[in-house]
């Protein structure tokens, strides 16, 4: 009842729905960022390769979050502004390319809805001031760094090294945690799974973990503190677990296939960060 009512309020309420406005901007770009990033880690790859080996660098044209326009992936033809705007766009267009008509994935306006919503809630939860601010700034990263991950096996150090920064300068002022806590946090975050990587290794003769996966972590023990870390990686593990059992009994997943980590490890650190006291540690750390 509480919660209703909170949402209940005006000004709660129009707080709530320009943050989601803006979310709904913000997720747009997500989904170049999403779309492009891996595609320029690999140019770059490609590029350094060719530069070492003497030969001419296979990709020479601009290709970054700006440039070169947004464009329909099956047909190039570049996207008019009207077919751009976030969710409507894709209603009416039904979910098809306005000029080949080959479809554009749910991906597009899930990414949109999901980002509206993660601001509406942050707005809600820390109001519009640089709290409220800072948390959709890290939402925004969570839900890139998940998307790339599930799609490509990569967390980019593009997108994690910058979250793992913001997390402490955000805490300078005690923001979401201590300072000495978040400190300790991005280190906590780091050393453990890395610990877990080598045991899982020197016990398997396997990677279980990326070091994505660990700078990851870092990043989310630097925005909420080293006591949330416990919590944030048990839950984690079993979402993934779940998810894991859930795919290889409905045939989509094969026995020891890799299942990328950096979903679950955003989804329980975005929680925490919402309903930390609530949710996570029953009492134990509170905002």
């Amino acid at each position: 009842m509480h919660f209703l009512a909170a949402w209940a309020e005006p000004n709660n309420c129009a707080i709530a729905l320009a943050a989601a406005l803006l979310g709904l901007l913000v997720g747009s770009f997500l989904n170049v960022v999403i779309h492009r990033l891996p595609q320029m880690m690999l140019r770059d790859t490609a590029n350094f390769i060719a530069h070492e080996r003497g030969e001419a660098q296979p990709y020479t044209g601009r290709y970054d979050l700006l440039l070169p326009r947004s464009a329909c992936p099956h047909c190039q033809t570049p996207l008019p502004p009207h077919h751009n705007v976030p969710v409507l766009s894709w209603l009416l267009l039904r979910g098809r390319c306005g000029e080949c008509r080959a479809p554009i994935g749910l991906r597009y306006p899930a990414v949109e809805l999901l980002t509206a919503g993660l601001f509406a809630l942050a707005a809600w939860r820390f109001g519009a001031g640089l709290t409220g601010l800072a948390v959709m700034a890290c939402g925004a990263f969570l839900v890139a760094l998940a998307f790339i991950d599930a799609g490509t096996m990569l967390l980019p150090d593009d997108l994690t090294l910058p979250l793992l920064w913001l997390g402490l300068l955000v805490n300078l002022n005690h923001r979401i945690a201590p300072l000495h806590d978040a400190v300790l946090g991005a280190a906590a975050g780091y050393a453990a799974l890395w610990l877990i990587f080598w045991i899982f290794k020197l016990a398997t003769g396997k990677e279980g973990l990326g070091y994505g996966d660990f700078k990851l972590m870092a990043a989310l023990g630097a925005w909420l503190g080293w006591q949330a870390l416990p919590l944030v990686l048990l839950s984690a593990c079993a979402m993934g677990a779940a998810a894991g059992i859930a795919l290889v009994l409905a045939g989509r997943h094969q026995r020891g296939q890799a299942l990328p980590f950096g979903p679950y490890l955003a989804i329980a650190g975005m929680l925490a960060l919402l309903y930390g006291s609530d949710w996570l540690t029953f009492g134990i750390y509170d905002y």
